[in-house]
């Protein structure tokens, strides 16, 4: 399989007053195109670092970081700004949409950044809504949908691009169990169709639901793992028995 994502030796040193704090210690990480992986581990453990250099919304101090053969480590603000256009789908836990704006518009938006015409941007726009289960509600506003729906949203917009990766940072963090599990079930069929995901979470439960686990602690890699258990929704189930 091709690398996608290759980090060699990153570190990541943030200095707050005297105090000098080593979020990320030495990584080495690389994920081929197609993986589902997660990354899990307490606070503090430097997942959300590893996640923030991985997405191109921060650099390392030191080390190089290779995402779909491009040199990323060396990249401008600018420049970085252009990969996470293209290459990256956000999805947040926070689902992070556009109150005023309709779930058309918002999964739009990307689009727009990466110069489409209107009518273009709307046709991908519903594809992406539809892949998610979601074209009647195109014209509805955040506030009129479920959280469930709303992360759908924020899903559709992440695929819009079609990014190299989809980042997914504790994105059931606000849902309840039954929709926390809708909501894997959409993953993992966007897994089953090709996409790679990275997924950061401290749910043990949500972790499992990927097929590769990487466990950080003091900003080290303490194990990366084949996951032998991959959590099935209960309608895979249903249909093996």
């Amino acid at each position: 399989m091709a690398k996608i994502i290759e980090t060699h030796n990153i570190k990541k040193v943030y200095k707050m007053g005297d105090n000098i704090v080593n979020a990320l210690q030495s990584v080495s990480i690389n994920i081929d195109r197609g993986e589902y992986v997660a990354f899990m581990g307490p606070s503090g453990s430097g997942k959300s670092t590893l996640m923030n250099i991985v997405g191109c919304l921060d650099s390392p101090t030191e080390g190089t970081y290779m995402l779909n053969n491009q040199m990323v480590s060396e990249m401008t603000e600018n420049e970085l700004a252009q990969i996470r256009n293209k290459e990256i789908g956000f999805v947040f836990q926070t689902f992070n949409l556009l109150p005023r704006a309709s779930a058309l518009e918002n999964v739009a938006l990307p689009l727009i950044y990466a110069g489409y015409g209107k009518s273009e941007r709307n046709e991908m726009a519903m594809e992406a809504l539809e892949s998610v289960s979601l074209a009647d509600r195109w014209h509805h506003k955040p506030n009129e949908l479920s959280g469930g729906q709303r992360q759908r949203v924020a899903i559709a917009r992440a695929l819009v691009n079609d990014p190299s990766i989809i980042l997914a940072d504790e994105p059931t963090g606000n849902l309840d169990s039954k929709t926390s599990s809708d909501i894997m079930g959409l993953f993992q069929e966007l897994h089953d169709k090709g996409n790679t995901i990275i997924m950061v979470t401290h749910e043990d439960d949500i972790a499992h639901y990927a097929h590769r686990i990487v466990r950080l602690r003091d900003g080290l890699v303490e194990s990366d793992n084949k996951n032998e258990n991959v959590h099935r929704r209960p309608s895979e189930v249903a249909a093996t028995h």
